[in-house]
């Protein structure tokens, strides 16, 4: 049974959790790539397979809408926060190879062919992702990978891709998808192009048997476990409550170079509520899930603009630590998830699962936090969402009472200060309950 399941109270909670954090970890593919989780802008929870340009023209997967994207990304502020990758999902490719066996690009919709592509990407100082399949067929139907992994790997580099994100439809047994994950990996490093290995190995792995995952992170760069993301609130809830369940065995593998991707950002988009927003992105940083928006640049919010391009979240989700949070307990509708920060700090994220009614406070000792250490002698909080507020200092035996929205997550920094005791006045260390904060 995983970890969240059960009930668990208490330090001896936070003592097995951070064991956990501080354990061995496995040797991530040496590729110098995903250092901290990838950030870029992909296209498929968003415009899907649209290919009817006539019709679509505004939605369809073209070389139009990847540029437009990137012109954006650089225009309105992405890059400078941290979006760098422009990625292209399914329904990219012709329907046939070329007469020399190489994938292609649908020439209609791509006429200028994907290395042209690639260069005006790479001129805005952004990177290009493109999509395959480990299969005879991706997802969509359109060429899969099998038998031409060499190949499909050499012409990704000969176009100046930088990330490929690998799925896992129409494979044949588990050996051959394990065995074509292995090969693309390492015909992309043959390659000599850096280009980030984005995998769904474990996803169609675990039909059949349980991943290994120290192999996983040695052949790729970050890994879907579960099922795609969609514009719903039960799609988050399911993503967060299968990632409680199984973090015995994901938490501690993720780390510079190799990270769980719990799927895209849909925010800005239509389905969430302001507060279920607002929970993705607390949640996804607590993760330390790469940040791949999927949505429509051209049309978003002023009020999703700001909050995709914080920087004090964007800051937790690209810690330089690694380290991926967990979920420490959960009280009926109310969730207490952390994340070790490097310097000793902590991300906290405080979620209220209750979908009626107003307002939950949640109560809990900041020695509940980081093994009883995040407040040890004491810590300063800031409030990092749903906006920014100075909490003030702590001590190891305050009492926080977060009062947070239906559906919604508080997400907080807590950061040691002192040594021992005696560095700082005791006036100035002292229990605080939270402000009304939202």
């Amino acid at each position: 049974m995983g970890r969240a399941a059960g009930s668990w109270r208490g330090a001896a909670l936070a003592c097995g959790l951070a064991l956990l954090v501080l354990g061995g970890r496995a040797a991530a593919l040496d590729n110098g790539l995903a250092r901290t989780p990838t950030m870029g802008w992909l296209h498929w929870e968003r415009f899907l397979c649209s290919t009817d340009c006539a019709r679509e023209p505004l939605s369809c997967i073209s070389e139009q809408l990847f540029m437009q994207m990137a012109d954006l990304m650089v225009s309105d502020g992405w890059k400078d926060v941290g979006y760098e990758y422009v990625c292209i999902d399914d329904c990219w490719m012709s329907t046939t190879r070329d007469d020399q066996d190489r994938l292609q690009p649908d020439p209609e919709r791509f006429p200028s062919g994907i290395r042209k592509l690639a260069d005006y990407v790479h001129s805005k100082g952004l990177k290009l992702g493109i999509y395959g399949d480990v299969g005879n067929k991706t997802c969509a139907g359109f060429p899969g990978s099998y038998g031409h992994y060499d190949l499909d790997a050499q012409t990704f580099a000969d176009w100046g891709v930088d990330l490929l994100k690998f799925d896992g439809c129409n494979f044949g047994t588990l050996n051959q998808l394990s065995e074509g994950y292995r090969n693309m990996s390492l015909a992309l490093n043959k390659t000599g192009r850096s280009i980030v290995y984005s995998c769904e190995w474990p996803f169609y792995m675990r039909l059949l048997q349980k991943p290994n995952y120290t192999e996983i992170k040695h052949y790729c760069n970050h890994w879907r476990n579960f099922v795609d993301v969609y514009d719903a609130w039960n799609s988050i809830k399911s993503i967060l409550d299968w990632t409680a369940v199984h973090q015995d065995s994901i938490v501690d593998i993720a780390g510079p170079g190799g990270w769980n991707d719990p799927d895209m950002l849909v925010i800005g988009n239509f389905g969430l509520s302001w507060d279920q927003q607002l929970t993705q992105m607390a949640l996804w940083a607590i993760m330390a899930a790469p940040l791949f928006m999927s949505n429509d640049l051209r049309h978003i919010s002023p009020q999703a603009k700001a909050l995709l391009q914080n920087k004090d979240v964007i800051a937790i989700n690209q810690d330089p630590l690694g380290k991926q949070g967990y979920r420490i307990t959960k009280e009926n509708n109310l969730e207490l998830w952390e994340r070790p920060l490097a310097g000793g700090a902590y991300a906290v994220a405080v979620l209220n699962r209750q979908e009626i009614g107003g307002p939950q406070t949640f109560s809990f000792s900041t020695s509940f936090l980081g093994n009883g250490l995040a407040c040890n002698p004491a810590c300063s909080i800031q409030q990092i969402l749903p906006t920014s507020e100075d909490w003030g200092l702590h001590n190891w035996v305050s009492f926080l009472n977060v009062e947070v929205n239906p559906t919604g997550t508080v997400l907080l920094k807590v950061v040691v200060i002192g040594e021992s005791p005696g560095e700082m006045p005791l006036m100035n260390i002292h229990k605080k309950k939270s402000p009304d904060i939202l």
